[in-house]
């Protein structure tokens, strides 16, 4: 079902909102601005729905909030330091976002900006963005594309796909936010089960400090499932930034058909299973959610939900020595990366 807003975007056109359902009786919601999540309804075992994503009250209300509540991102998901990389033997520069780094595809990224609809039906969209040479300071002229499914077994697929005419790098992800209690609570009492070996330290602007640390005898160690409050801040890795947000290198190496983490609800009643071609996550804690719109009309404090983005590591434009896939997308090549989210009321 597709439908358009009385109230306008920023280039003055409605917003379109497209809501997709299955047989199982889950419902999910998308906005083409910034090919966005807005809502995902997922049916209880007791006949109750819960919702299992941070959200504004209308799409207006996302333009006030700065914390990519459910949106694309891209070009470059993450931050790039220092706003800059070399390429082939130039230096190329970006627009930063973040003092002086660039976070998430720079100050209009692609969650800033409108994605058209392609196709759409109950069950899946197709959004469509062209990036043109130069966006954000990037090189090339590149397509995109954004394809969210609703499978009959409650999962949310994510397909993003590029090409370019010119070498760029290319790292898009879906940065929603999840809260299986489905109201504003603390989201450290959510038991989480990383598979992963190594995560990468970051300064207080979360860029990377040095290479892959090993998870073991450390408080990022999820390799077996424990509730994130049990060893939060009891690190200085996690006290530079509030909290976890750290890329985890997982141990699935790209392989989707392998889980590459599990979230449970408080309460237990309600699990997620992340599946993903990418070859790390990014386990962000909702630090600095506080003062963010919500879609009950009281805002959202730190910590009330939390984000599992499927990407590259940070700054990878700058670390070739990363032990990850090649992060630039030359022509002739397609961009491919495959996120699934599996959710299974207990």
């Amino acid at each position: 079902m597709l439908n358009e807003t009385i109230a306008a975007a920023p280039d003055g056109l409605p917003f379109r909102l497209i809501t997709l359902r299955n047989s199982a009786g889950m419902v999910v919601t998308l906005m083409d601005w910034g090919a966005t999540l807005l809502s995902a309804r997922v049916p209880m075992k007791d006949g109750s729905v819960r919702e299992t994503l941070l959200g504004c009250a209308t799409p207006e209300h996302y333009l006030q909030q700065t914390a990519f509540l459910g949106a694309s991102i891209g070009r470059y998901a993450n931050r790039i330091s220092k706003s800059r990389f070399e390429l082939d033997g130039e230096s190329v520069t970006l627009l930063p976002s973040q003092g002086e780094n660039q976070l998430h595809g720079g100050p209009q990224g692609f969650d800033k900006q409108r994605w058209n609809i392609e196709r759409q039906n109950d069950s899946e969209v197709l959004f469509c963005l062209t990036s043109a040479d130069g966006d954000q300071g990037f090189p090339g002229n590149l397509t995109a594309r954004a394809l969210f499914r609703l499978e009959e077994d409650n999962t949310i697929s994510i397909e993003y796909r590029a090409t370019t005419d010119r070498a760029c790098p290319v790292n898009l992800t879906n940065h929603a936010y999840f809260n299986l209690d489905g109201e504003q609570s603390d989201v450290r009492n959510h038991t989480l089960q990383l598979l992963a070996d190594d995560y990468l330290p970051v300064d207080e602007m979360g860029i990377p400090t040095a290479g892959l640390k090993k998870v073991a005898l450390t408080s990022f160690d999820f390799r077996t499932p424990k509730i994130i409050a049990e060893d939060f801040l009891r690190e200085d890795d996690q006290v530079v930034v509030k909290g976890y947000d750290h890329a985890f290198l997982l141990q699935a190496k790209g392989d989707a058909s392998q889980p590459a983490a599990r979230l449970w609800s408080a309460d237990k009643q309600l699990q997620m299973t992340v599946y993903t071609t990418a070859p790390a996550l990014q386990f962000y804690s909702g630090n600095f959610l506080e003062g963010t719109p919500a879609r009950g009309g009281i805002n959202y404090s730190a910590w009330q939900g939390l984000a599992l983005e499927s990407e590259f590591l940070p700054d990878s434009p700058n670390r070739p020595d990363y032990p990850q896939p090649d992060v630039i997308l030359r022509p002739g090549d397609e961009y491919v990366s495959l996120t699934q989210y599996c959710f299974s009321a207990q």
